[in-house]
């Protein structure tokens, strides 16, 4: 007994929790690069393909996108900072619930898309009506998700195409296209997954597109030349300044000018006589017939 004593006693215990460190996980440069959470690790290999959930209000201080759950995986370790790719996002239980309600239809699909860069990502969106549907109507929506999902895709890199289906641009263009078809009433991507990473370096700076060379037209000769005209300006005769007239006949010319007005003005008082004197007449000839 006392020998088993003597060995217990002998053995040290190990606090594992001393031999780990903190580390600091970074989200994707799409993500500004932003500290997501602190983790303790016993080495930096055991953090590789270890993935973490985010909320994006987190990120973007917006509590409207308080819904949305975003995922990272950590698949590189320097020093004490982990850094992460974007692996896929998901929408929680309660919003989803919230838009669902009874007689009413739910269309759902799942559409594996390639983005420019060459990346995979799985895309499961869905749309709610006011009313029930035929299958027939739901076939129609789900084409008319599936196109604007591809040609968004194609267009966009992996980070672009994430950033537009987190800010609601894609579900607002598939709104526009589905409701031509049909009166949908709202459309949300529920979850994406990224397959495949990218395989393509593109640069971030927009590329210049190269014009094309139109080939030079040649002009073709008319059969008669046409003999142009030139429109000469004919420069207008300078009237003679006239000279000046002498104070005198300045004034004799006023003169005139007042007599003038005063005449008119005795003619306009001759004539109001003369239409008042016919009014008496025919009022007093009136009185007499009676």
């Amino acid at each position: 007994m006392a020998k088993a004593r003597s060995r217990t006693s002998a053995r040290k215990v190990k606090d594992r929790w001393k031999a780990k460190s903190w580390y600091n996980v970074l989200a994707p440069p799409a993500f500004d690069s932003v500290t997501v959470a602190d983790t303790l690790a016993d080495s930096p290999d055991s953090l590789i393909n270890r993935v973490t959930g985010v909320s994006l209000q987190d990120l973007t201080n917006d509590f409207r996108k308080s819904h949305i759950t975003l995922f990272f995986k950590i698949n590189k370790v320097e020093e004490n900072n982990a850094y992460t790719q974007f692996v896929g996002h998901t929408l929680t239980s309660d919003y989803l619930r919230r838009m669902i309600r009874r007689r009413r239809s739910k269309i759902e699909g799942v559409y594996d898309v390639t983005t420019r860069d060459g990346a995979v990502c799985r895309v499961k969106p869905f749309a709610t009506t006011d009313k029930r549907i035929q299958n027939s109507q739901r076939k129609v929506v789900r084409d008319a998700m599936k196109k604007t999902i591809d040609d968004s895709a194609k267009t966009h890199t992996l980070s672009e195409f994430v950033r537009d289906i987190l800010d609601g641009k894609i579900g607002s263009d598939i709104y526009k296209n589905c409701k031509k078809l049909y009166p949908v009433k709202r459309i949300e991507i529920n979850k994406t997954q990224v397959i495949s990473q990218p395989t393509i370096q593109i640069d971030d700076k927009k590329q210049k597109k190269e014009e094309p060379i139109e080939p030079e037209k040649k002009e073709k000769k008319p059969a008669k030349e046409e003999k142009k005209t030139k429109d000469v300006k004919v420069p207008k005769e300078e009237k003679p300044k006239e000279a000046k007239k002498p104070e005198k006949e300045k004034k004799a010319t006023k003169g005139k000018k007042t007599e003038k007005a005063k005449s008119k003005k005795k003619t306009t008082a001759k004539k109001s006589v003369t239409k008042k004197t016919t009014k008496k007449k025919t009022a007093k000839k009136k009185t007499a017939e009676k």
